[in-house]
């Protein structure tokens, strides 16, 4: 299971990811889909491939907004947290009893994770989570797919074409990756490239700035 502290804030949300044992990351993330899209993305790195949604355990200090019904939508089991419970939690545990978005991300993951059989989960049943539960649970499926499939194409590429990983490091889904590997799939293939097909390809990929030193650069790792 993971269990999660989501300490939000008008723009931002800081969260704490765990696992069983405790701390796994802290991660400051934007409102929005960008934002979500993100935390799909963790939660899909750390969770077992073949754990379900509601493994997810997620401890926040609101059952309101948007963001709020996206989580419940995906799947994910929310519990809203009455703030002066957060505060005796932060008293009981730090003697100046200080305030920090990144700390009460961590009380809100550690009472998820100790303590969750005391506080309300969220039913999610409200006409908005309703509204949104498809589109929601399709974005978070395809989040999820595409981190295991980038996760064994890197496995893959380790073993077959390691230039391709100096070429392109961790952002194997990213549109210059797709663009080169969809033409030079194989380190063979890879070396014929020349710099001026490497610029065409990165360009009609829609990249516009820094295009000849990008090449140059994708060009240099692939001949290796």
């Amino acid at each position: 299971m993971l269990f999660i502290g989501d300490d939000w804030a008008e723009a931002h949300h800081d969260i704490e990811v765990e696992d069983d044992s405790g701390r796994v990351l802290a991660r400051r993330l934007p409102e929005g889909l960008a934002g979500i899209t993100t935390l799909h993305e963790l939660v899909a790195e750390h969770l077992d491939p073949t754990a379900e949604p509601d493994q997810v355990q997620l401890g926040i200090e609101t059952e309101r907004g948007p963001w709020v019904h996206a989580l419940l939508a995906a799947g994910y089991g929310v519990f809203a947290i009455n703030p002066l419970q957060v505060a005796r939690y932060r008293e009981r545990h730090s003697p100046s009893g200080a305030k920090s978005d990144a700390a009460d991300a961590h009380l809100l993951a550690e009472i998820v994770r100790l303590d969750r059989a005391h506080h309300r989960r969220i039913a999610g049943d409200s006409e908005i989570a309703e509204h949104v539960k498809i589109a929601a649970r399709a974005h978070q499926t395809m989040i999820w797919s595409r981190v295991r499939q980038v996760n064994t194409l890197r496995s893959l590429l380790r073993e077959y074409y390691p230039a391709a990983l100096a070429a392109f490091g961790t952002d194997l889904a990213g549109r210059d990756a797709l663009a080169v590997l969809t033409v030079a799939p194989s380190p063979e293939l890879g070396r014929r490239l020349s710099q001026s097909r490497i610029e065409t390809l990165l360009r009609r990929a829609g990249r516009q700035r820094n295009l000849a030193s990008t090449a140059a650069t994708i060009r240099d790792r692939v001949e290796i």
